[in-house]
């Protein structure tokens, strides 16, 4: 499969880490992009509102990395003049992309009038995408679901209107609204959607396995796929996706010592980023950094064996070198099980 463009940004292969909350920090990708090479990746949706009122945990959220581009930032909100404010600063962050997240269902943010709930008004959408698109350099993009329930079945309403005042690319997320994750993705939405605008189109929703990947592209037609849970605590399942989806022979699945070493270093990366950036020098940037990856750091030796009798042990460590313990010792014991009596 070949890469393709976001305006002047190229994707290139054409495989997108999806923006998942309290999953792609920066620590995350870094490693994501070091193992996976994806052709676009995404941070954590940050809150229009958030940074409207100067708050600094959001704004943090939004450092980028030469290492990570290309790399687009995602904001969400319903009101136009915030939207375009956290649209500007998204760019003097660094974004090569602001995306807009029209998908989110949950009900803190769709209470908002922001995310999915934007599903319901086609043309208050419109005038945010318009007002964004106007207001930066670089390219804007959208998220969507196909509507809000299946009553309500508005992507492909939406996502011409989108085209017409400006976004370059539209991702549909192949669920409504009001299923969360439930049940399975529809990629004939994605197949009809594609067929419905000219913009490059990324399919996303039950992508797990190359094969997967492999096989929306061919039904769908999509330019894109972006993946997203799968990859969380394992990149190796997004490069094997890359390594297919590119023509590429397949690498090795990664030893036991590998997935550990990757979480070890993960995690050190974390508390770094969270040393350099702190809002607040009086709070311990270990322990922060630590406590946030407590849903992570277990998914790197998920289905090892006895990896499950040791995943209460790592999410109750707070320092570094208690990790660092619980995991050598989950190795060694590995190895000595493996030594024939």
């Amino acid at each position: 499969m070949h890469g393709f463009f976001v305006g002047s940004i190229q994707v290139d292969p054409p495989i997108l880490l999806a923006p998942m909350e309290d999953v792609t920090s920066a620590s995350f990708r870094l490693i994501t992009k070091r193992i996976a090479k994806p052709g676009l990746m995404f941070t954590e949706f940050v809150s229009a509102m958030a940074i409207h009122h100067n708050a600094r945990k959001t704004i943090k959220k939004m450092i980028v990395h030469e290492g990570e581009r290309p790399i687009g930032i995602q904001i969400f909100g319903s009101d136009v003049d915030t939207m375009v404010e956290a649209a500007n600063l998204s760019v003097e962050m660094g974004a090569d992309i602001v995306d807009i997240n029209m998908g989110c269902w949950v009900p803190k943010v769709c209470k908002t009038g922001a995310g999915a709930a934007l599903l319901k008004d086609p043309k208050a959408a419109e005038r945010i995408v318009s007002a964004v698109v106007r207001s930066v350099s670089v390219p804007v993009t959208v998220k969507v679901r196909a509507g809000w329930h299946y009553d309500l079945y508005t992507a492909p309403d939406l996502a011409r209107r989108f085209e017409q005042a400006g976004a370059k690319m539209l991702t549909l997320h192949a669920r409504f609204a009001k299923q969360g994750f439930d049940g399975n993705a529809n990629w004939k939405l994605i197949e009809d959607l594609r067929k419905a605008i000219s913009i490059p189109l990324a399919g996303n929703g039950d992508v797990r396995t190359p094969n997967d990947a492999l096989r929306m592209f061919r039904e769908t037609g999509c330019d894109g796929v972006m993946v997203g849970r799968t990859a969380i605590g394992n990149p190796w399942a997004l490069r094997a996706i890359t390594e297919a989806v590119c023509g590429l022979p397949a690498s090795s699945p990664p030893s036991l010592d590998e997935r550990v070493s990757t979480a070890l270093e993960h995690a050190r990366l974390a508390i770094d980023l969270e040393r350099q950036n702190a809002i607040d020098n009086k709070l311990d940037a270990e322990l922060v950094a630590m406590r946030s990856l407590r849903g992570i750091l277990p998914l790197y030796i998920k289905g090892e064996p006895g990896a499950a009798e040791i995943r209460n042990c790592i999410t109750k460590t707070e320092r570094f070198d208690e990790l660092e313990r619980v995991l050598k010792s989950y190795v060694t014991d590995r190895q000595l099980r493996s030594i024939p009596a």
